[in-house]
């Protein structure tokens, strides 16, 4: 059986040592994380051109890793919440690592392919079991800000490998820049392992069925699953097509040039720390919707021509997408009172759905109609998660259970 709560004298509030270690931890966490998993993003026209791939071809280098951790997610979830969650997730940061090494010498595109699927596998260990990780070891008036820090590793990850990528396949090729990159995932992973401080709060979960059953009939966790959907939609299509846009004539840029576009991604890291921790003081259902309209600006300005609005564009584009996925990972780590590793882990099934499905949808929208049919994509995508914000701000708070009477938790 589980139980609902750890007492909270059990668990880590912010200026203890432990504290620290435990968010420096996830730091590297999530930096480890998103560099592994997108650091082949800028390399797509590199694919493209070596191996005469379409764009959307390309793309399945990004979607055959993401759309096989959305699955495994799922059972990830599932064990973790029987076995622990820190072995797992050191285990999945090592394999993650040493399979992105690999992919580098591997030769030929499907071999690639092949290696990238392992590495979405090898990550499902990660994401999910993070986030339960630090919604039972973090106090309740913390856990909003632990949360943002681990998001804020994920952006820096995510610029780091992608920029790591960029500049040394410009100096040494595409695979150089493969190894490099999982080189480094080892090394977070061994320091995650000696800063990671062992589980207090986890206590193995029970039936899987029951518990399913009772996130996929709450109020507002299947909302908060379709906005992961489509705002990781929006956010990766962005991505994966700018650089074929930024190589292209007007623009022309080099493949170094389009990388340091992802140190926009530093904006992203201060906007999920930002954000989770406003929204922790003022209101998960005050706050969620504005970084979804910061996410739409974003959309509109980088629509147009000069190159200083696109880069803006993508900028607006990054904060309110890392402002509203913190908001959103952290509203289900409080709304999800047991089953918490299931609970991440269908948040997150949908959050890398919509990554590996829509990212290559994108692709289509570009083939055919450019960068204004990115644009409408995503602009319609971004519509439906601020329709489903207005929704959530209608949801009630679930009562607290800590409490004697009735009174309501910011969940």
């Amino acid at each position: 059986m589980s139980r609902p709560f750890s007492p909270a004298s059990d668990l880590h509030r912010q200026g203890s040592a432990a504290y620290r270690h435990l968010t420096l931890a996830m730091l590297f966490a999530g930096f480890s994380t998103f560099s592994l998993l997108y650091a082949v993003q800028p390399l797509l026209p590199l694919f493209a051109r070596d191996y005469r791939l379409s764009a959307e071809g390309a793309s399945l280098a990004v979607s055959l890793a993401t759309g096989p951790l959305a699955i495994g997610i799922l059972f990830a979830g599932i064990i973790s919440d029987r076995v622990g969650r820190r072995p797992i997730m050191i285990g999945a940061m090592f394999a993650a690592g040493a399979l992105t090494l690999a992919a580098g010498l591997v030769p030929g595109w499907h071999g690639l392919l092949a290696l990238r699927l392992l590495t979405g596998l090898a990550l499902a260990g990660m994401p999910a079991v993070a986030m339960a990780y630090v919604s039972e070891e973090v106090h309740a008036d913390s856990v909003g800000a632990a949360m943002g820090l681990y998001i804020a590793g994920s952006g820096i990850g995510g610029m780091g490998g992608r920029l790591v990528a960029s500049l040394v396949s410009d100096v040494a090729g595409w695979r150089w820049a493969l190894a490099a990159v999982g080189i480094a995932g080892l090394l977070m992973a061994e320091t995650f392992r000696r800063l990671a401080p062992a589980s207090r709060g986890f206590v193995p979960g029970g039936r899987v069925g029951g518990g399913l059953l009772a996130l996929v009939r709450d109020a507002a966790l299947p909302v908060l699953y379709a906005e992961a959907f489509v705002l990781m939609g929006v956010f990766v299509t962005v991505y994966n097509y700018a650089g074929f846009r930024l190589v292209a004539p007007p623009y022309a840029l080099s493949q170094a040039a389009v990388g340091a576009v992802f140190l926009l991604y530093i904006l992203g890291s201060l906007s999920s720390a930002w954000f989770g921790t406003q929204a922790g003081r003022i209101g998960r259902r005050r706050m969620f919707w504005i970084p979804v309209v910061l996410l739409l600006a974003g959309l509109a300005i980088g629509a147009a021509r000069p190159l200083p609005l696109v880069v803006a564009g993508i900028a607006l584009v990054t904060i309110g997408f890392f402002g509203a996925h913190s908001i959103a990972s952290a509203w289900v780590g409080r709304r999800a009172r047991s089953q918490r590793g299931q609970a991440a882990a269908l948040y997150l099934f949908f959050y890398y759905l919509g990554s590996s499905v829509l990212g290559s949808a994108g692709g289509l929208a570009w083939t055919h109609r450019g960068w204004p049919g990115v644009t409408l994509f995503c602009g319609i995508l971004a519509l439906l998660a601020l329709a489903g914000g207005a929704w959530l701000a209608r949801v009630p708070p679930l009562p607290d259970p800590e409490e004697t009477g009735v009174s309501p938790v910011e969940a």
